[in-house]
């Protein structure tokens, strides 16, 4: 069936509950890699509680991205196998709290048609609030739906994406992978099987299965928050990455950085196959 876009464009669903606990946030914080180096005291902040000595957990600003794992404005009839993720724009507006009950309000902002044979773009929006009905996070997702497109809808109006610096990066951070990361990532809520079934991955047009591409954004994360924010999550004001090649378990990806004032650009890399998987990053310092 076509994307009916009127329909689309309407959905929206608000109120939705979610809640976690340290549980969660330490699950994530290793989902993405962190704590590879038990010794490592400023990782830990993000894994462990600490106990002859307790520590003051840390909360990695992406956590945003799957806090509200599932919220949705609604269905849209699209082939599953042929969608992967385009983009994430996250806007930080408090620290994420250890432990919450949250609700998220979700919105379609757009739904954008790149012909039948290249398939269509749904940019969707979702709002965390506290239960105090204070904005936590904005988050703005951007799905490819590479099977779909020729349903009829706007082919422009796609926001603009941030340009890197010209001059050679000011650092370059690599942030490994294990062959197993997916396994552990999608024990966060993303059960999508691209990442973890080898037969569906093949279906997709993948010889194994990817990495998925929020595990790929905590990474990128991570690489300005172990440098330019010195592992401090409330430095995070807003993070955008675009995904424009996917990773495979067990790679290494390598992080240009570039900083201008408070604002940090960045791209990832995959040398070993000499392949850009991030590209258009930004994140805004407080």
């Amino acid at each position: 069936m076509p994307i009916k876009y009127d329909e689309v464009m309407a959905l929206r669903n608000v109120g939705q509950k979610y809640s976690w606990t340290d549980r969660e946030v330490m699950l994530y914080a290793y989902g993405i890699g962190m704590g590879a180096d038990p010794m490592d005291q400023k990782e830990l902040s993000f894994v462990n509680e600490g106990y002859f000595t307790p520590r003051e957990l840390k909360v990695v600003p992406t956590y945003a991205s799957v806090a509200a794992w599932g919220a949705s404005a609604g269905p849209i009839d699209v082939n599953r196998v042929m969608v992967v993720d385009g983009e994430r724009d996250i806007t930080f507006h408090k620290p994420l709290p250890v432990a919450a009950s949250i609700t998220a309000d979700s919105s379609i902002l757009g739904v954008f048609d790149k012909g039948k044979d290249k398939g269509a773009v749904i940019l969707r929006k979702t709002v965390l609030k506290n239960d105090k009905g204070e904005d936590l996070a904005t988050l703005i997702a951007s799905q490819f739906a590479r099977g779909d497109g020729g349903f009829g809808g706007p082919s422009e109006g796609q926001p603009e994406p941030h340009a890197i610096p010209k001059r050679a990066p000011d650092m370059t951070v690599d942030i490994s992978t294990r062959p197993d990361q997916a396994l552990i990532y999608r024990l966060c809520g993303d059960r999508n099987p691209l990442h973890s079934d080898p037969e569906f991955a093949r279906r997709a047009g993948f010889d194994r299965p990817i990495l998925h591409g929020m595990c790929t954004y905590g990474l990128s994360c991570r690489a300005v928050l172990q440098t330019y924010a010195d592992y401090d999550p409330s430095a995070f004001k807003q993070h955008v990455t675009r995904f424009s090649s996917p990773v495979f378990p067990g790679e290494t990806v390598s992080f240009d950085l570039w900083k201008d004032g408070n604002v940090i650009s960045l791209e990832g890399r995959v040398k070993s196959r000499n392949v850009t998987v991030i590209r258009n990053g930004k994140t805004v310092l407080a």
